[in-house]
């Protein structure tokens, strides 16, 4: 039986750290000055976001493609710092084979090597696969960003192979793009080993 994401009802994923809700037209003005103080924060993504414009236009495509029902893009808030942290999205749903990817992640850079890039994966991957029904999780960065591919090793994920010549980016760069995935059976002793003590 396949899944029901219904990305038109709003979700709230929060735990005593963070706070993921989502994202509105009007988060530009929260997002703009991390963009700004990171130019180079989505090096390694198809889609910068290092202007107003650039910005603009990434909000924008990702609330059509959560009216089309193919993204969930969030914003994240560091109630520690009180504090706007960036955003991430759940993309490429599909309830009909049950699996979705998390992704579109970004944060600024006072706020990474903190964990609360776990505390946000722990809040997605959970939802993911305990409200919403999905027996796969997937993830993917450019073959070029090793930072991202150890995070992800970190998480629990399990590296699965390299497309090839996958992505054209902004600047024509045709990026090998490495899959990870977690599936639903994996969970429970990923969510007790390396999201242990984390709600």
């Amino acid at each position: 039986m396949a899944t029901s994401f219904d990305t038109s009802v709003d979700i709230i994923l929060e735990n005593d750290r963070i706070k993921l809700r989502p994202l509105i037209v009007d988060d530009l003005n929260n997002l703009m000055p991390i963009a700004m103080r990171n130019l180079d924060l989505l090096q390694y993504s198809p889609k910068q976001v290092n202007s107003e414009v650039k910005l603009k236009a990434y909000i924008d495509k990702a609330m059509r493609q959560r009216r089309e029902g193919s993204r969930y893009p969030f914003i994240s808030f560091d109630k520690q710092a009180q504090a706007y942290s960036g955003s991430t999205s759940y993309l490429n749903i599909s309830n009909d084979n049950e699996r979705l990817e998390i992704g579109a992640t970004w944060l600024g850079k006072d706020f990474q090597g903190t964990g609360l890039n776990k505390e946000q994966k722990r809040l997605m991957i959970g939802y993911a696969f305990e409200t919403l029904g999905m027996q796969r999780v997937e993830l993917k960065t450019d073959g070029r960003n090793l930072q991202s591919q150890k995070a992800m090793l970190k998480i629990g994920a399990k590296q699965e192979g390299t497309l090839r010549s996958h992505t054209v980016m902004e600047d024509g760069f045709r990026r090998d793009t490495v899959y990870f995935s977690i599936l639903k059976d994996e969970w429970p002793v990923v969510k007790e080993t390396i999201f242990e003590g984390i709600c």
